[in-house]
């Protein structure tokens, strides 16, 4: 099996008007569909990004938060194992990030260097 992230974008939102039950039940969804691939054996890992941090230019510009100049962002990832990258963009049906509008999933392959 080969290793692949799936990186999850969209566009920045404002989400201060969510209830801490609407939260709750939106990680219950996200929970609940990465159990599902760890049910198939395919989980390796994944992780949330903060909304905040600093990009840094090859001119050594360093400017704070990394969506300055673009509308969207990268929220989180999943790393999975798939036999191939038409089986990894199965798993990525049925993402939450999909139910959101200009939500959308970016499959990539890991590409393993050899020491």
């Amino acid at each position: 099996m080969t290793e692949f992230m799936m990186i999850f974008r969209t566009e920045k939102m404002d989400n201060s008007g969510q209830t801490p039950e609407d939260m709750q039940a939106l990680l219950q969804i996200w929970q609940d569909w990465i159990g599902g691939i760890a049910a198939q054996g395919k989980f390796i890992g994944t992780n949330a990004l903060n909304s905040t941090g600093r990009t840094i230019t090859t001119e050594g510009v360093i400017t704070d938060g990394p969506y300055a100049e673009v509308k969207e962002i990268v929220g989180g990832y999943i790393m999975v194992k798939a036999d191939d990258l038409d089986d990894a963009m199965k798993l990525s049906e049925g993402c939450p990030i999909l139910s959101i509008p200009n939500g959308k999933v970016e499959v990539r392959g890991i590409q393993i260097f050899d020491n």
